[in-house]
Formats: C-alpha cells, structure tokens, sequence
C-alpha cells in the first residue's frame, strides 16, 4: 500500500489515498502504520475519501488507533497530499470531517503550495458538549485537584475538546505527567487535549501540548486555535497571535463572533509503501 509521510509544525502523519486502497479497519492500520518501532511512526492517520457535501472527505485517526474529528495541522497536511497527487485541483476547496466541513486557501507559486490558511470554525463553550462534568455556562479559570496541586483550566470544544492551562514558565512544567492524568480526569467524560500555554506579549505564545490518543506532540493546530480563543476571551491575547509549538510556528487569526482561521505550512517528508503485517 502506497503511503506518505508528512508534517505540520512538527504534527507528522501518515496519508494514505482511500479512495484507491479500500481498507475494512482503519484503526487497526494506524495502530500498525503509526508506530514508531514496528511501524513508520507518527501522530495519525489520515485517509481522502469522496464526499457528498464538500470537494473531499478526511478521515482522521489518533495513533492508539482512536478516531478523531479532526485534526488542525493534520487538515494542512491533508490539503497538501490531495493538492500535490491532483485529487483535488483547486486553490480553495472544502474538506469534509466529523467536526464539520473545513474550507482552505492555498498560497501557491507555479503549483507550489507556500502557505496553507484554515476555516477552523467557531468554538463552542458549552459544556455539555465539549464536554465537561461542570454546571456552568463557560469554563474559564475553574479550579481542579490533580495530586494535591491546584491547576486553574479552561476549556472550550474547537472540533474536539481542549483544555487550555496558562503558566509562567513553561519550561518548569510537567507536560506528560499533568497531561496524562488531567487527559483521564473524570471531569472529562470524552478525555481531553491538554495545552500548556506561555505568553510572551498579547501577540505571541508559547505552547506544549499532550493530546488524547496520541500523547505529547511537537504540535496541535486545534490546540493553538483554542489556546488564543480562550486568551482572547480572557483580555490575554489579541486576535492575531504567532504560535510557537515545539515543532514550529502557525498563525491563528479570531474574526467576527469568534471565527479561527489557521494559517501555517506542511512538508512531505517522505513517500513508500507499507508493508501490512
């Protein structure tokens, strides 16, 4: 089977064309394809279907082989596998995912993409659905015990559920340690991706990030959209912010009634074939 390896700040992924290859059980492929000892080895797996209600579908798999709904830098790398292999020949297209239809803008220089620029959507601060085991209309600053120690969070559903957790030094954090257990916490009946988040001026964070089903990543294009949401709405940040993940930089732009535009690059990082074992 014919797969290709790619990245977005760091976020890599493993693509495959489903509309040539049909596969029965794409989860038990990302678990095989996606892992970094007996497998390729990345963050997910993506797969291009045809759709009925926009230009392309996405499929998107976490690499414990969990569906996800989405994914912000993944839907880059996505743009640019169906771009490059002309499944898709247009500079602005819609992507169909379970967390709705994505349109994108493409930067290209004689067919070479430079920049790749995401409708995110609008977040959604309801608990119940991003959701949160917490009676109130929006969860910001609330208070959670994890261990004995007081972690202030809130969180807010940007095509799946985020936590976003200010600290002053990033660097002195636990990620995968707090991530992992705030990820399990009952409060969240969904499990949760865990943003550890820095600022460095109203125009500029830092950002660490553990997501669900897949652990520390270098990257998370939702991670960043909900990470400037939520400093936005708490007087932290502008609306446009550079956000520096430990793989790269992106740009997340909030517009009228909370509107996320993602904007940042992806990379092919290599092209083969997999061996099913």
């Amino acid at each position: 089977m014919k797969i290709t390896k790619m990245q977005g700040a760091g976020n890599d992924m493993i693509l495959i064309n489903g509309i040539e290859n049909k596969i029965k059980d794409y989860s038990s492929l990302a678990l095989k394809v996606c892992d970094r000892h007996f497998g390729v080895g990345a963050d997910g797996l993506e797969v291009c279907e045809k759709s009925n209600v926009a230009d392309i579908r996405m499929l998107y798999y976490n690499s414990d082989g969990s569906r996800g709904e989405m994914c912000g830098n993944g839907i880059r790398c996505f743009a640019k596998y169906v771009y490059d292999n002309k499944i898709v020949d247009k500079d602005i297209f819609t992507v169909e995912t379970l967390a709705g239809i994505k349109t994108i803008w493409l930067e290209t220089e004689n067919h070479n993409i430079k920049c790749i620029r995401v409708d995110m959507g609008k977040p959604i601060f309801d608990p119940k659905l991003i959701p949160v085991a917490i009676n109130k209309e929006r969860i910001l600053e609330e208070h959670i015990n994890v261990d004995g120690q007081d972690v202030v969070f809130s969180s807010v559903l940007v095509g799946v559920p985020h936590t976003v957790i200010f600290v002053d030094d990033i660097k002195k954090v636990d990620i995968n340690g707090l991530g992992r257990k705030l990820e399990k916490h009952p409060l969240f009946p969904k499990k949760m991706n865990v943003n550890f988040v820095e600022v460095v001026n109203r125009r500029k964070i830092n950002i660490y990030t553990w997501e669900r089903g897949a652990g520390r990543t270098l990257a998370c294009g939702t991670g960043s959209s909900a990470s400037v949401v939520i400093g936005n709405v708490l007087k932290r940040l502008d609306d446009c912010v550079e956000v520096n993940t430990e793989g790269g930089s992106v740009e997340i732009q909030i517009k009228d009634d909370y509107e996320i535009f993602l904007k940042g690059g992806a990379a092919t990082i290599c092209v083969g074939e997999f061996c099913k074992l």
